[in-house]
């Protein structure tokens, strides 16, 4: 009996083994299985990966081919265009298939159907599947039949979505026990031939709190749930002086964890756990939605990467200003909790949420830099730069996109960190030279007598920044430039 030809199976986002739709089809199947990642970053031109998204994807595919080899398997690395890597391979190995999930980035989606379209009409067996999301983007619409938005309607319709959804939609299914070699393996490059890792900052420092790969997590989605994580979630995920977020946003973006095991995990727990835990998981997962959101936004209007998607804000006249651009980017604004975010950003190749929406309202309101800057620096120096979830904070910050704060809504840096970060420990863990500050100053140091600030060894304008705006000002000057944008 002749052996099945062996599946190509292309992995992209979806760095994982367990809930992996697309291996799972090609080991069901019975064929012999060629893992393949390729590396084509021109393909994503103008957002090509950053810094922190490729050091992070190095590590991401030695643990996948570690995880590959338990199966009796590898990774077969190739770089160059996809369609010329793909019947490369098949050529080498005999493959007559090729399966892959789904991205939803607007380049790849058109690309991506350009080249399923090409290889079928080649005679191969394609087929492709959703890894990534919940409920895909053209599986939801208004009663219009337009996109939303909005999230809150969005929220309501993706849960009757699914709660009307065949069992299969959000079915999990297990890593698989052995995946069937090919008779001939092709060729790979190595690894380091990429030269994806770069001297970064935070290189050394990052594997302190997040460590790449699928086991990881695995075990830090265990870890927020059984843990308190979830149990704590609604009061403690704005505080960043507390470790109160699940951390789990590389490891969906990289797709080492998926939406569907997370919904899952939630679900057990809420069962187990009666009706507090629950609403706890609830509130959870209402926050994994607003990534279904964001991807749903990106989908439909694929031009707001960078254009806003309220067309009226395209004439705003943001400043164009290096030096204060640049000290808010260093952390060195003389707002504290505006500068240890950034400082975390640039330590760490990570910042907590609630600090995001303050550095975001701080550049785009209080300096009137455009929100494109803050996308562009994000997109560099975060390790879950996602094109969608970026695209959504920036302009929903910049309150030129869906469901965008409101251009009143000016986020004041100063009582926003005394809200947040009541002691200071943020502050003092990422701005050391106002450590020794006490907490009532800690957030307005320009404010602070001068013998607090001579005992806590703090010269402004020396070791630490005076403010490089007044925020009052800067509200009322913010304020006036969205009041001529709405009536123009």
């Amino acid at each position: 009996m002749t052996s099945p030809a062996p599946a190509i199976v292309w992995f992209r986002l979806d760095l994982r083994l367990a809930d992996n739709p697309a291996l799972h089809a090609a080991v069901e199947a019975g064929r012999p299985v060629v893992p393949l990642y390729i590396w084509s970053p021109d393909d994503e031109a103008p957002w090509q990966p950053g810094a922190a998204t490729r050091w992070w994807l190095h590590h991401s595919l030695e643990a996948l081919d570690a995880s590959l080899q338990t199966q009796g398997s590898r990774i077969i690395l190739r770089q160059g265009n996809p369609a010329e890597v793909l019947r490369s391979i098949a050529r080498a190995t005999g493959a007559d298939a090729v399966f892959w999930n789904r991205r939803y980035e607007p380049t790849l989606r058109r690309r991506d159907a350009e080249l399923e379209a090409a290889l079928v009409s080649e005679g191969f067996d394609v087929r492709t599947f959703n890894s990534a999301l919940l409920i895909e983007p053209e599986q939801i619409a208004t009663k219009q039949g337009k996109p939303y938005q909005v999230f809150t309607p969005f929220y309501k319709a993706s849960l009757v979505k699914a709660e009307g959804a065949e069992d299969h939609e959000f079915e999990v299914v297990d890593r698989p026990p052995a995946i069937a070699a090919p008779a001939k393996w092709p060729k790979s490059d190595a690894l380091r031939s990429w030269k994806l890792v770069s001297p970064i900052p935070w290189a050394d420092e990052f594997s302190s709190w997040a460590v790449p790969g699928e086991a990881a997590a695995q075990n830090r989605l265990q870890r927020f749930i059984e843990c308190g994580g979830v149990m704590g979630y609604g009061e403690e995920r704005d505080r960043p002086d507390h470790d109160g977020v699940s951390g789990l946003s590389v490891h969906l973006h990289f797709g080492e964890l998926g939406p569907r095991q997370v919904r899952e995990s939630l679900q057990l727990f809420a069962r187990k756990g009666g009706l507090n835990a629950a609403a706890a998981a609830e509130k959870f997962l209402r926050q994994m939605y607003w990534r279904e959101f964001a991807h749903h936004l990106l989908f439909h209007f694929p031009t707001t990467t960078d254009e806003p998607l309220r067309s009226q804000y395209a004439d705003f006249a943001w400043k164009t200003d290096r030096k204060r651009l640049r000290a808010w980017q260093r952390g060195l604004t003389g707002y504290p909790i505006v500068d240890a975010g950034m400082r975390q950003l640039w330590q760490l190749g990570w910042m907590h949420n609630r600090v995001r929406m303050i550095v975001g309202s701080f550049l785009v309101k209080d300096l009137l830099i455009s929100w494109r800057e803050g996308a562009k620096w994000f997109w560099d120096t975060l390790v879950d730069a996602d094109l969608a979830n970026n695209t959504l904070g920036w302009q929903w910050i910049g309150g030129c996109g869906a469901d965008a704060a409101p251009y009143f809504r000016v986020f004041n840096p100063t009582s926003q960190g005394e809200k947040f970060d009541p002691a200071g420990d943020y502050v003092r863990r990422y701005v050391p030279e106002l450590a020794k500050l006490p907490a009532a100053w800690i957030h307005r140091p320009s404010e602070a007598p001068a013998e607090v600030l001579k005992a806590a060894g703090v010269v402004l304008g020396k070791n630490y920044p005076q403010p490089i705006v007044d925020h009052a000002a800067a509200r009322d000057a913010a304020l006036e430039a969205w009041r001529a944008i709405r009536t123009k």
